[in-house]
């Protein structure tokens, strides 16, 4: 059964059930300080929170450390933790940072609870928790819904699965991060289910708001024009506006990489065939997305603009359809923008 929690009741208040301390009190680790992991820990840094971080490349950390977090040298330093948060790429890096050489479970103590925020596949997933288990710790599977501007501006959201007596000990510190809200939606990997399912619709949003676009200025409709139309329509969302800017811009600053999600699409095709599932629209999104990586290799440097945003995949389009972009030059709203009072 699928239901949503609203904000904690006197979160503050809460008891660590193995210790009797606020849950405000707990020490919280922090393995990942990329586009998203970084302003998602700022945030718990910010309301107060003990926070231990660690990150592959050192410098990327450090500025986090001068705001108040404290900067380890490796992930087994992490061991001595309440909470350990995880925000990585793939789910090898997250069995590398727990059950590497110098991974969290190789401290003489490990976090009581592990909460990770990658998007991973369910199988692996459970081999993960049951790894934890075998360790006397709780693992608790929590991917987000955004990006790092999302993070900033307060409008993260989460949906999470596990033991429900761990996701109503750290709920409140998800929270801070999601402010938006979090779903528990049940045991074992559920939330890994939602959050492919979310990650292909933004595959097949994505493609689709892109042919459309590139319809309406082939018939002579600016971009910017058009999108603020879609905007403000039924049709329009925060995604849709947050890309506008992107799409009639030509910024292709990174939120998402293509490989990125062409990973999330393969994650929801083997989903679908393993649960038995028709995914006739996701199939033609992924060989759409695969055709960008072809038209990649005809720029200077592919690897550069492969690290570049999905957005990009707009000047695939208009390549199939014979139409050269370029820039309206009017920068647009993301509806994202971080009032001067929350940049504190």
């Amino acid at each position: 059964m699928f239901f949503r929690r609203g904000r904690s009741r006197g979160r503050a208040l809460r008891q660590n059930a193995s210790g009797g301390r606020r849950m405000s009190e707990l020490t919280i680790g922090w393995i990942g300080m990329g586009r998203m992991g970084y302003p998602m820990a700022e945030r718990l840094v910010k309301a107060g929170h003990k926070v231990h971080i660690w990150n592959r490349t050192r410098a990327k950390a450090e500025p986090l450390e001068a705001k108040g977090a404290v900067l380890v040298d490796s992930p087994r330093d992490l061991g001595g933790c309440d909470v350990l948060f995880t925000m990585v790429s793939t789910g090898k890096d997250v069995e590398a940072v727990y059950f590497g050489p110098d991974g969290v479970t190789t401290a003489p103590e490990v976090p009581k609870i592990f909460v990770d925020c990658s998007s991973i596949g369910t199988e692996q997933s459970a081999a993960i928790r049951e790894k934890i288990a075998g360790f006397g710790a709780e693992f608790l599977a929590a991917p987000v819904s955004g990006n790092g501007k999302c993070v900033k501006a307060g409008k993260l959201s989460s949906v999470a699965s596990g033991p429900k007596a761990t996701f109503d000990k750290v709920q409140h510190l998800i929270e801070v991060y999601a402010p938006r809200g979090v779903a528990y939606v049940g045991e074992g990997e559920l939330s890994r289910f939602c959050k492919i399912a979310h990650n292909v619709l933004l595959g097949v949003v994505t493609q689709n708001l892109i042919e459309i676009t590139v319809l309406a200025e082939k018939a002579g409709v600016p971009r910017s024009a058009f999108l603020e139309f879609i905007n403000d329509s039924v049709m329009g969302s925060i995604f849709t506006r947050y890309k506008t800017n992107a799409l009639v811009n030509l910024d292709w600053t990174t939120t998402f990489t293509p490989a990125l999600l062409r990973k999330d699409l393969d994650l929801g095709l083997e989903a679908g065939r393993a649960l038995g599932v028709p995914m006739p629209v996701t199939a033609t999104t992924r060989e759409q997305l695969q055709a960008h990586f072809g038209a990649a290799m005809l720029k200077d440097d592919p690897e550069a603009y492969l690290e570049g945003d999905f957005a990009a995949l707009l000047e695939t389009a208009a390549l199939a359809a014979g139409l050269k972009l370029e820039s309206e030059g009017r920068p647009v709203p993301t509806g994202l923008e971080v009032m001067p009072e929350a940049a504190e």
